[in-house]
């Protein structure tokens, strides 16, 4: 597989790189410039909001699948991003660990049986973050189905910590995941370019590559 890489100089582009070594790098994105030593079958894109519109020209100008986990996404990038979805594969997903997919779906699935507890959604993550609440922690409220408080801490280079918190008049129930390094993220979105460069045409989450993965 031949893949670009957008915000190949960040930490995230390093992880990148690390976990698709079997893989042809041949286009990257900083805020430098691009480099290209070919075409990309898959454009992986860790980079901010405000270099959207660039990505998204790199990724029409190829025609090739788009892996992002950029954060902070309005509903305006989203529609594009879903148009974009119309001719190529596009996955998005603001957190590629396994576990947070996991856990997600144990929100949505199960989450009813809390509705007459309290509940609220603790987040943190390093101090080089930049949205509050994180992703995360907005698509972990959406798989719960209900407006819940959450809490934000930015502290020291924690990958992701994130926790739902049901409480009654007696009891305590915590759901967490930790992130003990960036690496699941890496790992994980690659399975997100191998799923994305063969894929049809559409807009996709993380959870259906991995059911796709459980399918095969």
């Amino acid at each position: 597989m031949k893949y670009g890489l957008a915000g190949a100089s960040g930490r995230m582009g390093g992880e990148i790189k690390k976990a698709f070594a079997a893989h042809d790098l041949c286009y990257t994105m900083n805020s430098g410039g691009e480099e290209m030593k070919g075409r990309p079958d898959v454009l992986v894109d860790f980079t901010l909001p405000g270099a959207f519109d660039q990505v998204m020209a790199a990724a029409e100008r190829f025609g090739c699948s788009l892996v992002t986990g950029v954060t902070g996404y309005d509903e305006e990038h989203l529609d594009r991003l879903r148009a974009l979805g119309g001719t190529v594969a596009v996955v998005q997903s603001y957190n590629f660990a396994e576990g947070i997919t996991l856990l997600k779906m144990i929100l949505r699935d199960f989450g009813a049986l809390f509705d007459d507890w309290d509940a609220e959604i603790e987040e943190t993550h390093h101090n080089k973050k930049k949205d509050v609440p994180s992703g995360t922690a907005v698509l972990l409220r959406e798989a719960l189905g209900r407006d819940c408080p959450s809490h934000s801490l930015r502290i020291g280079g924690v990958p992701g910590d994130h926790s739902v918190v049901f409480g009654n008049e007696g009891e305590v129930i915590t759901l967490s995941h930790r992130a003990l390094s960036r690496s699941v993220f890496a790992l994980g979105a690659l399975k997100a370019a191998e799923f994305a460069a063969g894929a049809a045409p559409g807009f996709y989450s993380f959870e259906e590559v991995l059911e796709c993965g459980r399918k095969m």
